[in-house]
């Protein structure tokens, strides 16, 4: 079976490698491709044939396991190069933004829920207003990181705004979610809130024992180095499987043990040993993570009346978490076109959508048209980022917002001139 797997992962990359820059060219983020690459290779297409063939039960567990690690790395690296300075004093804005980015699509989710329960009788009909209120809340945090690296937006001020308000979006999905999982007869709740004590342990804890080992590598040289890179990647997985056991997923472990790496020392580090994994992680491991989630997709029972529920679904996705995104920013002093920025980053769903779906879909709260439709809504709800940044924001704005003054502060506030 070791001969399939190595078949598989050629099969993979190949196809992110062409389907990727293919939706680029078209004007889409690139995950929208390796998304889509994952749909076709799943069981939409000729009723389960090509997913049997080419990916059988054998194969699926250490796929999956490629796949969290490629998404743990990445969130790593995003966590590690965010400039927590453009940050300074916007905690505020980010904690407003993404609590109304929360509340708006919730309660429209619950009141669509309330309307389509008829049509898709569930087990739980608390659990299913609940979830599906909480599946209109979500972010795609991974996603969303990669669609600011791919654009160039990481290092802008408003890049790493829409970073923390979907950081905080994220953990209050998360912990929504884990709530409707104890409703439905899963997880404990009270298990998330665990988060709070160990991210202060990595803060400080692990952040002074990892900058001390930084200025012993400065003086040492290669042994240390390797010392460095050995107690990096501990508990870089550490930290990963213990956001995982909270409830939590793996990848916000990750990113919070990136973001909490000390900035300064370890230079052998970033320059001869980051580079490389991040190569890979871009190449094979990330779209391992975009195929696999795609495996468990199917669209194939959607029918004629589906439509008119998916438009539904549209109308209260986009419109309650860009309606809840802008104005927890314009109330928050965010000037308008920044704010239909930040409304357009976190409107993206993406992958971390398909995680959620797939707990509604195993909890029994949704059935597999409406698990199908909700997937549509995702991937389109992430390939209408790129259009819109597009024209909200392009690329001659980046590059001028680059290293000056962020525009989103509002100058009266702050006692500046306009």
């Amino acid at each position: 079976m070791g001969w399939l797997l190595v078949v598989d992962l050629v099969v993979i990359v190949v196809l992110a490698r062409v389907l990727g820059p293919l939706a680029g060219k078209l004007g889409q983020p690139a995950v929208v491709g390796e998304i889509l690459g994952g749909i076709l290779l799943g069981p939409t297409l000729l009723h389960g044939a090509i997913t049997n063939a080419l990916f059988p039960a054998a194969v699926r567990p250490p796929l999956t396991l490629l796949a969290t690690i490629g998404v743990c790395v990445f969130m790593f690296l995003v966590g590690l190069h965010l400039d927590r300075g453009q940050l300074a004093g916007r905690g505020r804005i980010a904690g407003t933004v993404s609590l109304s980015a929360i509340v708006l699509p919730f309660g429209l989710g619950v009141l669509l829920a309330l309307h389509l329960a008829g049509a898709h009788p569930a087990g739980d009909r608390l659990g299913f207003v609940l979830f599906l209120g909480t599946a209109m809340s979500v972010t795609a945090f991974p996603v969303l990181a990669r669609i600011l690296s791919d654009r160039q937006l990481i290092d802008t001020p408003i890049g790493g705004l829409a970073l923390a308000c979907a950081a905080v979006d994220d953990v209050l999905a998360w912990t929504l979610l884990a709530i409707v999982a104890a409703i439905s007869g899963g997880a404990n709740p009270w298990q998330v809130l665990l988060v709070l004590p160990f991210t202060a342990l990595l803060v400080w804890g692990v952040r002074p024992l990892l900058a001390r080992l930084a200025r012993r590598e400065r003086h040492t040289g290669p042994v240390v180095t390797a010392a460095v890179v050995l107690a990096v990647a501990a508990g870089l997985f550490l930290s990963a499987e213990a956001t995982d056991r909270m409830g939590l997923h793996a990848f916000f472990g990750a990113f919070l043990f990136g973001a909490v790496m000390p900035r300064h020392g370890a230079t052998a580090v970033r320059e001869r040993v980051l580079p490389w994994v991040d190569r890979v992680s871009s190449v094979v491991l990330l779209p391992v993570f975009f195929m696999v989630a795609g495996l468990k997709v199917d669209l194939s029972e959607v029918d004629a009346r589906g439509l008119g529920e998916l438009g539904l679904i549209l109308l209260v996705a986009v419109g309650g978490k860009f309606g809840g995104a802008f104005l927890g920013a314009r109330a928050s002093g965010v000037r308008p076109r920044h704010s239909a920025v930040l409304a357009i980053l976190v409107n993206t769903r993406g992958l971390t959508e398909l995680i959620a779906l797939t707990v509604g879909l195993q909890l029994g709260v949704l059935d597999q048209e409406l698990y199908s439709l909700m997937v549509v809504m995702a991937l389109v709800t992430t390939a209408m980022t790129g259009v819109l940044l597009k024209v909200v924001y392009p690329g001659w704005r980046v590059r001028r917002d680059r290293g000056q003054e962020p525009e989103f502060e509002l100058p009266q506030r702050l006692g500046e001139p306009r």
